[in-house]
């Protein structure tokens, strides 16, 4: 068998998952050489998404951008994305297609011995917790933000025809996002995945030396919004109805709540615990192999969405954008448009769930941060590294 010089894999990220509003990271296969180029981790205007059913592999919005290309990575000459959106653990074993709204890609572990077979593996990046059959990332985003859209352009006494009927106005609450018993089923269901994912390494790396590092999640919104975004014409999100309150934020990329907010962190540690505790599981399982957990929920401090004055463009994280229509086009401002302008733009994203899927994920320069964190994490003798941003921009590892 051919093994070339030192190969790196990234593998699937589950968050951010997801259906109708964001975008998770997952599997596919994808040399570094077929990555997709774009600004973010959106996709390409060129080919929008009337063009291409949901299952299509072209929906796994793989980016030359992505942290894996990007990190600093010595000795590690190769890179292979196998990262496909909305990817779940099942998704390890068997093909995206088998699920719904799955990709047609084949199981990440083929994808793995694919690559095996002409690389010696040095370094995987598994991103996981915020995709699972319990939740994902995209319905958690999805749900809060439509509340805050329902709430922004119609009265409590109005009925809101999404196309899947009413939509609740008041802001999420922790329990509406994962429960702990759904967070105990998503951690048995990665933890199989992962002793799958070990099992095969093990098998098909040819001198066993590889390290695995499991990223967790990042949230695009901070605790709270800065106060510029906090009321337009008078009104806050406290009350019915405030529509110009809702472009401002839907302009910002920020279309949420202030009352959410705290419940999203809470749903963020969650994810947190959730990727430590597979990781802990699996290395006293597994106590030869060399297991890194990579905390990143600091990553983005001080440069989230609507922190600070100049939202989107000053972020690391993209705005929640919409599109009126599968047309591939962004739909940058809600200004002006009524009630049912905003309907049939929502039923968009239920009808064609890829046109928004792209939504509260990194930007470029905020993959350039996780790949900093990532070349941290490569690199360090400890078994859990943290990894933020200080107020001057500085990413430290720890």
């Amino acid at each position: 068998m051919h093994w070339s010089p030192p190969v790196r894999r990234r593998k699937p990220r589950y968050p951010q998952p997801l259906s109708h509003w964001a975008t998770a990271s997952s599997a596919a296969r994808a040399p570094a050489t077929t990555s997709r180029s774009s600004t973010s981790t959106g996709w390409p205007r060129a080919s929008p998404a009337g063009r291409h059913p949901n299952s299509n592999a072209y929906f796994c919005h793989r980016s030359a951008n992505a942290s894996l290309q990007q990190a600093t990575l010595p000795g590690i000459q190769d890179r292979y994305n196998l990262a496909c959106s909305g990817g779940r653990p099942a998704d390890f074993a068997q093909p995206s297609s088998a699920r719904d709204k799955g990709r047609t890609v084949a199981a990440q572990l083929d994808q793995l011995r694919a690559v095996a077979q002409t690389h010696d593996i040095d370094l995987v990046l598994v991103g996981l917790g915020s995709n699972n059959s319990q939740f994902t990332f995209g319905d958690v985003a999805e749900k809060c933000a439509n509340r805050f859209i329902a709430d922004a352009w119609t009265g409590w006494w109005e009925f809101w025809a999404y196309l899947n009927g009413p939509v609740p106005q008041a802001p999420c609450a922790a329990g509406d996002l994962a429960t702990q018993a759904q967070f105990d089923a998503a951690t048995a269901e990665t933890v199989a995945a992962i002793r799958q994912l070990l099992t095969t390494l093990d098998q098909v790396d040819a001198d066993h030396q590889h390290r695995v590092v499991f990223q967790d999640y990042t949230n695009p919104l901070p605790l709270d919004l800065d106060p510029s975004y906090w009321e337009a014409d008078g009104r806050q999100d406290d009350r019915d109805k405030f529509r110009d309150l809702g472009a401002l934020r839907y302009a910002a990329g920020c279309p949420i709540h202030r009352a959410s907010l705290s419940a999203g962190h809470l749903f963020s540690q969650g994810l947190g615990t959730l990727v430590q505790n597979v990781r802990n599981t699996v290395a006293a399982e597994f106590p030869s192999d060399d297991l890194v957990f990579l905390d990143v929920q600091h990553a983005f401090d001080g440069a989230r969405l609507c922190e600070h004055p100049g939202s989107p463009a000053n972020a690391l994280a993209t705005p929640i954008r919409l599109q009126d229509g599968p047309s591939g086009t962004f739909v940058t401002s809600l200004s002006g448009k009524d009630k049912l302008d905003i309907q049939r733009i929502a039923n968009t994203c239920v009808s064609y769930f890829q046109t928004c899927q792209e939504s509260w994920h990194p930007t470029a320069a905020g993959q350039a941060v996780l790949a900093k964190c990532l070349a941290g994490a490569s690199a360090t003798a400890a078994r859990a590294v943290t990894c933020a941003r200080r107020p001057d921009g500085t990413i430290t590892t720890s």
